[in-house]
């Protein structure tokens, strides 16, 4: 076993059993973790990027994040998605105006996105949790049966300007087992399980696999390997919440339109997968 695999294993069995910890509790440990999850993805996204030489860009851009995530952690996650909006806003003007990078107005957007989506799915409920644990099993099979799928398998490549070794067959094996452990997450739960739940798995394991192939592309674009060396042998925040942070932002999409049908704002955003 190479000290690589070794560090990857450690950092798996110490930060697994917190993030799923947050999840069951929800509530502020979710709402912190989410919002801690939303800063370390503009750190690393700035850092990336090279925002850093734009002195006063990074400095918006953290204060935007900063807010963004501490009225998710502690007050209204309704005023955090309307700061987050505000703030993007003001981001692409000053881009635009000021003639500088666009990766300004992306990195807020993405990280401030992330921790929102992240705490209003998740909420304080059983629905919450339900709609959690169901988007992780997504992801996680999506990610890890792609990969054995695809090494197995070879063929036509998915995207090889972006990331070579992820090919057609393996994505199309991950949706697949996505559709499966989705359905068996629903089931174990005693949730009713509806063919209704198979577009919106496709749909979310879609989704993880363009916010993997994105933060490759963001990579690329820096000409970095990782994302950071914030966990060890896995690389940055990003490297690892990638998929899950790109199906979030779907899943908050349709749990935002089904609150709205429904009367709310955010009230129903957990409720994708159980319903109101």
């Amino acid at each position: 076993m190479t000290r690589e695999l070794k560090l990857r294993i450690i950092s798996a069995l110490v930060l697994a059993p917190l993030v799923l910890a947050a999840t069951w509790q929800g509530g502020l440990y979710f709402r912190l973790l989410s919002a801690l999850i939303g800063l370390l993805i503009f750190y690393e996204w700035s850092t990336m990027t090279g925002l850093k030489a734009n002195r006063f860009g990074l400095m918006f851009g953290w204060a935007a994040t900063a807010l963004v995530s501490f009225e998710t952690a502690f007050r209204s996650i309704e005023t955090a998605l309307v700061l987050l909006v505000g703030f993007s806003l003001t981001a692409f003007i000053l881009a635009a105006l000021r003639r500088s990078t666009w990766w300004l107005p992306g990195g807020v957007l993405y990280a401030g996105l992330s921790a929102v989506s992240l705490a209003a799915l998740r909420g304080a409920d059983r629905d919450g949790l339900i709609t959690m644990l169901f988007l992780f099993a997504i992801v996680w099979a999506t990610d890890i049966f792609a990969y054995f799928i695809g090494r197995a398998l070879g063929g036509p490549k998915l995207a090889p300007a972006i990331s070579p070794g992820k090919t057609w067959s393996g994505a199309i094996g991950g949706a697949v087992c996505a559709v499966i452990a989705g359905f068996g997450v629903i089931l174990g739960l005693g949730e009713p399980a509806s063919f209704w739940l198979v577009p919106i798995i496709l749909a979310l394991s879609a989704a993880s696999q363009c916010g993997d192939l994105f933060e490759s592309w963001v990579k690329r674009r820096s000409g970095v390997k990782d994302s950071s060396r914030l966990i060890p042998g896995h690389g940055g925040v990003m490297d690892r919440a990638d998929g899950l942070v790109a199906a979030c932002f779907v899943a908050f999409l349709g749990g935002l339109a089904l609150s709205i049908i429904n009367g709310g704002l955010l009230a129903d955003a957990g409720k994708l997968v159980t319903g109101p």
